[in-house]
């Protein structure tokens, strides 16, 4: 580990300062280890293929954890084709509780140097932002939380119930590790899973609000495929496989699902709308107050940032077609992504699909990976009033209400267990620096103070 200097502990002071936010307890300790271990494992390559480093980012974590103090037997290590998992085990005083998990995952997006205006995996702070590919999804978050288990070693706290630290390898992809982990873990109390949601910042820098989800939207990828004999393109006949598709496509494009509500999404909408427009604002309020209201709809549909939230969506991805530039096509495919909301079975909307492209010469296949439909975690008001509790000791006052995530995360294998899961974020960024998975992708340094005390309030508060 590298050695945590003062300067570093002024520049987090100074940075939380400048950014208007409450001073929490100084935690410098525990502060400048976790914005150290950050940028340390995005000079990772922790990248599905061939040179992956998500074991070495691993061994990081691991080596930081051990040096904190636990010991190195409950610090495991499990490689899993060309990634790895990581469990950290800390056993409470009270063997007979169900553990509580804390989740994240150690793999990143691919990124092309050529296309960053810094070396994505180089991390580099400028103007109070931390850039890296991982910066905020989710190596800061990972990082936050070894370093608060670590300080809360160092405080001599003892948990009741047991704390389990469970690193994913694989969550951008195929999920592998994950399943494997909840399959592991199947006896937990809960998940924390500190990826994901988080909190908003307006233009200016100043907190709105935080979000924490309960639930997520089914990953799915069907895909559409038309076949025929073909043939030469200066004799051409009906069907054609590509128009026949393109028409199929028109038809699921046009086609919108029925919009839905549920009781996290309901609390959404009536909290999220105060900083809308105003009219997205009337149209959250009246479709949570009546989820049939077709102008509410209508207004919600229109706008990216909602439409997403009503009900399924499915959208064409991917087109292929033809094998020659003077041949009648003998094949053409195209993918359809679905994001299905809480509820329903990738079947059913497969077969939802079908109905619309209304042409049996269209063949659907689910070709979707690592991904099962789960259930929305129960609002339990000691989950809540935890969280409400650890926010507001950095952002006094701030709001604190549910979402629904579009999915995919680990929380979807955790659900599958039955286990509730909840995306438990506490980073807090302005739309405009928002790039995870993109390019350039940054995360303010100022979140690191007041993300270590909410962690140390949240797991303390969850693990008495």
């Amino acid at each position: 580990m590298r050695r945590f200097t003062a300067a570093t502990s002024v520049c987090l002071s100074l940075l939380v300062l400048a950014s208007g936010y409450a001073k929490p307890p100084d935690n410098d300790r525990a502060e400048a280890q976790a914005l150290d271990l950050a940028k340390q494992a995005i000079a990772l390559r922790s990248v599905r293929g061939a040179g992956n480093q998500a074991a070495q980012v691993a061994a990081l974590f691991k080596s930081a954890l051990v040096a904190g103090g636990f010991a190195d037997a409950d610090v495991t290590i499990t490689p899993v084709d060309d990634t790895a998992y990581m469990l950290a085990r800390w056993p409470g005083q009270d063997p007979q509780l169900k553990p509580l998990v804390i989740s994240g995952h150690m793999d990143v997006v691919e990124a092309k140097p050529a296309d960053w205006e810094r070396d994505p995996f180089t991390p580099v702070i400028e103007n109070g932002l931390l850039y890296g590919r991982g910066a905020s999804d989710m190596k800061l978050d990972d990082a936050l939380a070894v370093a608060t288990l670590i300080e809360l070693k160092r405080q001599s706290y003892k948990p009741r119930r047991g704390i389990v630290l469970a690193f994913s390898g694989d969550e951008e992809t195929t999920m592998k590790t994950t399943r494997a982990l909840a399959s592991e873990l199947a006896n937990a109390e809960m998940v924390l899973n500190v990826d994901g949601t988080g909190g908003q910042l307006d233009p200016q820098g100043k907190p709105l609000y935080l979000t924490w989800s309960g639930a997520e939207k089914t990953y799915a990828d069907f895909q559409l495929t038309v076949t025929s004999p073909g043939g030469h393109s200066s004799r051409p006949y009906d069907p054609n496989a590509i128009n026949q598709l393109s028409a199929a496509l028109v038809r699921i494009g046009q086609h919108h699902f029925k919009p839905e509500l549920s009781e996290l999404t309901r609390d959404y909408f009536t909290a999220a709308a105060r900083y809308e427009t105003p009219e997205i604002a009337a149209a959250m309020r009246a479709f949570a107050a009546d989820p049939a209201d077709e102008k509410a709809i209508a207004v919600l549909r229109g706008n990216p940032g909602t439409i997403g939230k009503i009900g399924t969506t499915c959208v064409a991805t991917m087109v292929t077609g033809g094998h020659a530039l003077n041949a009648l096509p003998q094949r053409a495919t195209a993918n359809i992504n679905c994001r299905i909301f809480p509820g329903h079975a990738r079947a059913q909307i497969m077969e939802e699909l079908q109905q619309v492209a209304a042409d049996p010469a269209v063949q659907f296949k689910d070709i979707s990976e690592g991904s099962v439909a789960t259930d929305a975690s129960p609002i339990r008001p000691d989950v809540v009033a935890a969280i409400t509790k650890a926010i507001h000791i950095g952002y006094p006052g701030v709001p604190v209400f549910p979402t629904m995530s579009a999915g995919a995360s680990d929380s979807m294998w955790f659900r599958n267990e039955h286990i509730p899961s909840y995306g438990v974020s506490p980073l807090f960024i302005k739309d405009s620096d928002r790039f995870s998975h993109g390019l350039n992708e940054r995360i303010p340094v100022a979140d690191v103070r007041p993300s270590i005390a909410y962690m140390l309030s949240l797991f303390t508060d969850l693990s008495k």
